[in-house]
């Protein structure tokens, strides 16, 4: 990965179901978020998706493209235009930072009427500069997972992990 990156866009088809579901998965019951009659009687033209469905999307974009040892540290979205249903919102990014294991990206998400999202995320890629195997999570050297061993430091012994 080398600053300048593009990441490969996602096309989300921004469907009914995509919107209200996102809604209530977030515990939003807002009504213009599910009910296009009362999203209208408001000024918009049907519901439209709320911000932290946004905010998953984007970040599901980014660890699809960076693969399960992508760890979010940090994501500020702006909104812009809405998503409405029927429309499709395409995200689009490019590594902007790099510090070590930790990158940093412009993301841009765009719909028929121009840019519903734009912002930053920061991520670290646990595994790269680590040490630790990204598919298993230990040292390669020990087969130990540093997180939960009990091996005993100059602290004294570290407690079991708790299930």
């Amino acid at each position: 990965m080398r600053v300048g990156d593009r990441l490969p866009p996602l096309v989300v088809p921004l469907t009914r179901t995509l919107i209200v579901a996102g809604a209530i998965a977030s515990r939003d019951y807002q009504d213009v978020h599910h009910d296009a009659e009362l999203a209208r009687e408001k000024g918009a033209p049907d519901i439209f998706m709320n911000i932290l469905t946004t905010n998953g999307l984007v970040g599901r974009y980014v660890t699809d493209h960076f693969g399960p040892t992508a760890v979010l540290r940090r994501v500020a979205i702006r909104l812009g235009v809405p998503n409405y249903p029927g429309d499709t919102m395409v995200l689009s990014g490019t590594v902007t930072a790099l510090d070590g294991d930790t990158a940093q990206l412009t993301i841009t998400g765009r719909n028929g009427l121009g840019n519903h999202v734009t912002g930053t995320v920061t991520l670290t890629l646990t595994g790269t500069d680590t040490g630790t195997d990204p598919d298993t999570g230990t040292d390669p050297d020990t087969g130990t997972d540093p997180d939960t061993d009990t091996d005993t430091d100059a602290a004294g012994p570290r407690p079991e992990a708790t299930p």
